[in-house]
């Protein structure tokens, strides 16, 4: 089947969820300035910047991207936006999917009815949920295709985590997880991984089920890692923490546009590959959750396990057509880096135990932690 080039394009946007902290203790800022956001709302141009469960979480939309250049220069915008809102106004920005000591009963509420109702409804488990991420629309194809293509997203998942680790730390503890947000995402219903869908009537149907039993009031409340979005024609990216850094956030970016177009081209050539089962995939994101990008992973095609160099490698490698399609052959080979380097989960737990042996204590290294962030969330902006 020949396809053209319309048929392989896609738009891109990315929802970040932030932390603002004190700039004196590094504390979470459980009542922060209104004028944070009043000064984001004010300057966001197409962006959009929303608040969140949290007083003490600021929440940026990019706009739409027609490519993965125009995704960066739209994150640089919104980060540069709450990063010189919060600058003056006692606040400053980390970009880290949990904040390394903050604790929970110190929390504020934004008061919403949807958030009181929430609350109500999950109890302490939504109390706890001190967490943010990065979700990453992707819109292409018809209904059909997009239900398809994610499905096939669902083997990729677990790397897509691995490489974009932040949230090593929780209540002050070094917790063995790369991405310990999963675990507290994980108490609530109707998170982690979709079973495989072939359709977008699979879809409706699975949707008119939830609401025949009153479960939900519509899509927007399947919290799986990854998903039709409710109000956009887009599979949005879920399982993500938030990158730290932008570099990292573009690799991201550019890893899931290329699994996108390489995907969709062999939905178009009727050459999806058959899908593993659910329970691997499963196996395989706990895996990553907990060693980030020194796990091994399962391997879906031959079995046994292999190291996820390896296999981002590989990706790398396959993924390269679409990367020059896609003009991200940067950011898409940034993956290497990570892997070879660390991401950041594996930068904050070096810098910690790097401060514990120069003589800090536990609390004086969180903190240090917590400056290493702050600056990493304005570099490259």
């Amino acid at each position: 089947m020949n396809i053209g080039k319309a048929d392989l394009s896609i738009t891109l946007g990315v929802e970040e969820e932030f932390f603002l902290v004190d700039p004196d203790t590094r504390d979470m800022l459980a009542d922060p300035d209104p004028r944070i956001f009043e000064y984001c709302q004010e300057h966001a141009g197409p962006h959009k910047v929303v608040p969140e469960m949290l007083r003490s979480q600021i929440e940026t939309n990019t706009r739409v991207c027609n490519s993965v250049a125009e995704v960066r220069d739209a994150l640089g915008e919104t980060r540069r936006l709450v990063c010189d809102a919060a600058a003056g106004r006692g606040a400053a920005v980390i970009a880290s999917s949990t904040h390394p000591f903050a604790v929970w009963q110190a929390q504020l509420t934004t008061p919403r009815k949807r958030y009181e109702d929430f609350e109500m409804t999950y109890q302490e488990a939504v109390r706890r949920y001190l967490v943010g991420g990065m979700h990453v629309h992707a819109g292409f194809g018809d209904p059909d295709a997009r239900v398809r293509v994610m499905t096939a997203l669902r083997r990729y998942l677990p790397i897509l985590l691995a490489l974009s680790t932040s949230s090593p730390f929780n209540h002050g503890n070094n917790t063995g997880y790369k991405s310990y947000r999963l675990c507290l995402i994980g108490v609530l219903p109707r998170t982690s991984m979709p079973n495989a869908l072939y359709s977008a009537t699979d879809y409706e149907q699975l949707l008119d089920n939830y609401r025949r039993m009153n479960f939900i009031s519509d899509g927007s409340e399947l919290w799986w890692d990854i998903r039709p979005s409710q109000h956009y024609p887009t599979v949005e990216l879920r399982i993500c923490d938030l990158c730290t850094r932008l570099d990292d956030a573009m690799c991201i970016v550019a890893l899931y546009a290329c699994l996108i177009r390489m995907l969709l081209r062999q939905y178009h050539a009727g050459r999806l590959p058959e899908e593993p089962l659910t329970e691997i995939i499963a196996e395989n994101r706990w895996l990553a959750q907990r060693y980030g990008v020194l796990g091994f992973l399962g391997n879906t095609d031959d079995g046994g396990r292999t190291d996820i160099a390896d296999l981002v490698a590989q990706m790398v490698e396959t993924l390269g057509e679409d990367a020059e399609a896609l003009d991200c052959e940067r950011e898409l080979r940034h993956a290497l880096e990570i892997v070879a380097n660390g991401s950041g989960a594996d930068r904050q737990t070096d810098h910690f135990r790097l401060r514990i042996l120069e003589g800090d204590s536990d609390r004086e290294a969180l903190v240090s932690v917590v400056d290493q962030i702050l600056a990493e969330t304005r570099s490259g902006i």
